[in-house]
């Protein structure tokens, strides 16, 4: 074997057959150091050591620190996740990386992570059955998946969209872990996913919203279900708005908070996104809902001095403490059920606000702005949608035009 010169690196025959590969390359910390690794054959060792140069040629550094996969993770959900993100954001990432990212790859060496393996990962997770993974068979009374005395699966996987999120909690705690020169690129982001398909169609007609109105009249949310129609504002920001968010005399509203469950409690936080928070003109339909809330809400406080708790909520509970976001489900149940909409959900609302506005012309970036969308795009592909009577009203010029 021939002597390689300074800057080629080294192959050398180890003494369990195997062969032995090195080289000084730079670090992501800026550093030089020595690279080394083992393969089955001289001919794969090569390979190895002339990709580890061929990617130190092209300025692609190897990492300078020694991380597991799972150590990482750690690191990233402790001092960047939770310092920078909603405590609902935390929330859900902690439990993708400590149910999927950590069994599945969490033994791996940060550095050594590869597209190929992630892709691996990926597919397990899309088709692995949940109930075997997990063992939740045995802690049944009877049965039904692998605890079985013949065996069996109830093939319960993820979701198209859970899985979708497992991969881009991974990808974006590696995206920070390149920010900081840890690794030198994310792996992640070489491996596509299957996109979850997005219901479209269901907004509810100008006709449907009426009853939707009508229904609600009598009831003590009335003017939530105005709000809901007329804004698009998110069941939690309902549940966030005070009083002192509430200009009726210059008919407008800040967007400002926003009540979410977060570890088992109810919290306060800031809205989802930036543009989330927001001023929201207020039409003479909404002011004047509002305005009967008010006096509603002063003889429901009058009623219960003696156990009203003041929070200067605007749509509380009917003690004046913030209102369980399950109790506004149960509401909008019974609502839905009175207006015949069958399985139509309370967001439904927001997208049925979004879709009226646009057929009614107004601009896009308008209606991104009131229902406080991060992107136009969301406010496009998301909830836009042609409704059957506008591609009859379209087809019907075709057919004018070539008869």
């Amino acid at each position: 074997m021939r002597k390689r010169s300074n800057g080629e690196g080294s192959i050398w025959p180890r003494k369990d057959g195997r062969y032995g590969y090195a080289a000084f390359v730079p670090t992501t910390g800026g550093a030089v150091k020595r690279v080394q690794g083992s393969a089955r054959s001289q001919e794969e060792a090569r390979k190895k050591l002339t990709e580890l140069l061929k990617n130190s040629d092209e300025g692609i550094p190897v990492s300078s620190e020694n991380w597991t996969v799972a150590d990482y993770l750690n690191y990233w959900l402790t001092h960047i996740v939770r310092a920078e993100r909603r405590p609902k954001t935390y929330q859900g990432y902690e439990g993708v990386v400590r149910l999927h990212l950590i069994p599945g790859l969490g033994k791996r060496r940060l550095n050594k992570l590869n597209a190929q393996e992630v892709r691996l990962f990926i597919t397990r997770t899309r088709t692995e059955c949940q109930c075997c993974k997990h063992g939740w068979d045995a802690s049944r009374e009877t049965p039904v998946c692998c605890a079985l005395k013949n065996g069996g699966c109830c093939e319960s996987r993820l979701s198209i969209r859970m899985v979708q999120s497992v991969h881009a909690v991974l990808r974006n705690a590696l995206e920070s872990a390149v920010r900081e020169e840890i690794i030198p690129r994310n792996a992640a982001k070489l491996v596509k996913v299957p996109v979850p398909k997005y219901k479209v169609n269901r907004g509810l007609t100008v006709p449907q919203s009426r009853l939707v109105l009508k229904a609600a009249q009598e009831h003590r949310l009335s003017a939530l279900y105005v709000l809901a129609l007329c804004l698009g504002l998110r069941r939690g920001e309902f549940l966030g708005l005070r009083w002192v968010d509430v200009d009726l005399d210059g008919a407008k509203l800040e967007v400002v908070q926003t009540l979410q469950r977060v570890e088992g409690r109810l919290q306060f936080v800031r809205p989802k996104t930036n543009d989330s928070e927001r001023t929201v003109p207020l039409p003479s339909i909404c002011v004047e809902a509002l305005r009967a809330h008010r006096k509603q809400q002063f003889a429901e406080r009058s009623d219960r001095w003696n156990d009203w708790e003041e929070h200067g909520l605007v749509f509380p509970s009917r003690r004046g403490t913030p209102m369980e976001p399950d109790n506004l489900r149960r509401s909008w149940g019974a609502i839905r059920k009175a207006a015949g909409l069958g399985d139509m959900r309370f967001h439904d609302l927001r997208h049925t606000c979004v879709t009226l506005l646009l057929n009614l012309g107004v601009p896009p970036q308008v209606v991104r702005d009131i229902v406080g969308h991060s992107d136009i795009e969301v406010t496009m592909t998301i909830y836009a949608h042609v409704s059957l009577d506008d591609k009859r009203r379209a087809l019907g010029k075709l057919g004018d035009a070539l008869d």
